[in-house]
């Protein structure tokens, strides 16, 4: 038996319970990983909300860790027991002592790499590479919009795209995350709370326009943020923390050629070679120092609920993560 965090009904942080659960033996193609560090996303937000459907009922939540493999199942090669792996995605259950996963979706993490900092840039880092790489391709001369500039994937962001040679322009809510966000490579700083966003961008567009939006809040800014853009200027919403967007229109895309996407990470790293090319510029831009990992926010993970309650209430900032009790947060 381990301790985990499992979810037996859908609400607000007070439904994550505390728990023992059996996780049995891995079984052909799968490992047994005792996590080290587990990273906190808007997403396990969603799940525990019902926003997005989990499968079964309970279920723990969580979907990056970086551990150490304690046991390998039958026709396992290339993994072995004391390797130091991560993951991120599916399946979901990260926050647990130990989970079972399989051996095709994890990835051998560099020495160089802390468990913590492993653990917060995997998903993050995987999810800015297909945004900045993949999805919209920024290059030099690009200016782009960041919502959320100061949070765990919007800090990473404004980094990577301004490495990338892009104009960044990101929203934040306070001072010190404005602090944060021009340390992070924002040009431009918009606190969204005091000024109106798309009147604000059209100021520092000179009425142009940006070349793509990335959008993790939703339903708040949406709007906004289609009127933020240029002719043939990429929407691209990734997540919705203040909630879904209503519907839009086609038509109203046509005025400015607008393109929208609504992407997930589990289709840009489908494949093995997908996910450990894009694994492999992860860490290769934290070893060369393009990427500042951020990790603000660590707690127990039987206190997973508080951290939970600090990311909704946006008392956060950078990346969150959990530590497994017998661990310590002072590891």
């Amino acid at each position: 038996m381990v301790k985990a965090i499992r979810v037996h009904e859908l609400g607000g942080p007070e439904v994550l319970k505390w728990e023992d659960v059996e996780i049995g033996e891995p079984n052909e193609g799968e490992i047994c990983v005792k996590n080290q560090a587990i990273g906190v996303n808007f997403i396990d937000v969603y799940f525990r909300k019902g926003v997005y459907k989990a499968t079964t009922m309970p279920f723990t939540l969580g979907m990056e860790a970086v551990g150490v493999v304690t046991a390998v199942g039958p026709g396992i090669t290339g993994r072995k027991v004391g390797d130091v792996v991560a993951y991120a995605g599916t399946p979901m259950g990260s926050y647990s002592e130990e989970q079972i996963l399989p051996a095709n979706r994890v990835v051998p993490v560099p020495p160089s790499i802390d468990p913590t900092v492993g653990a917060s840039i995997m998903l993050k880092g995987m999810t800015v590479h297909y945004l900045v790489r993949r999805c919209f391709k920024v290059e030099p001369g690009h200016i782009v919009l960041v919502h959320a500039a100061a949070g765990g994937i919007g800090s990473l962001l404004c980094q990577w795209a301004n490495a990338l040679g892009a104009t960044v322009i990101g929203t934040v809510s306070t001072n010190e995350k404005a602090v944060q966000a021009k340390e992070d490579g924002c040009h431009h700083v918009i606190f969204y709370k005091e000024e109106d966003f798309v009147t604000r961008v059209n100021e520092i567009t000179s009425g142009n326009g940006v070349h793509v939006v990335y959008d993790s809040v939703g339903k708040d800014t949406f709007e906004g943020s289609l009127a933020c853009l240029r002719a043939r200027g990429f929407m691209v919403n990734f997540g919705q923390s203040s909630g879904i967007p209503d519907p839009v229109p086609l038509p109203s895309l046509g005025a400015k050629s607008l393109f929208l996407t609504r992407p997930s990470l589990m289709q840009y790293t489908a494949t093995r070679d997908e996910l450990l090319e894009a694994a492999g510029e992860v860490f290769a831009n934290v070893a060369s120092g393009v990427l500042r990992v951020r990790v603000n926010h660590t707690y127990p993970l039987s206190q997973a609920a508080q951290a939970h309650a600090d990311l909704e209430s946006r008392k956060t900032s950078g990346c969150v993560v959990l530590i497994p009790d017998c661990i310590g947060t002072t590891s």
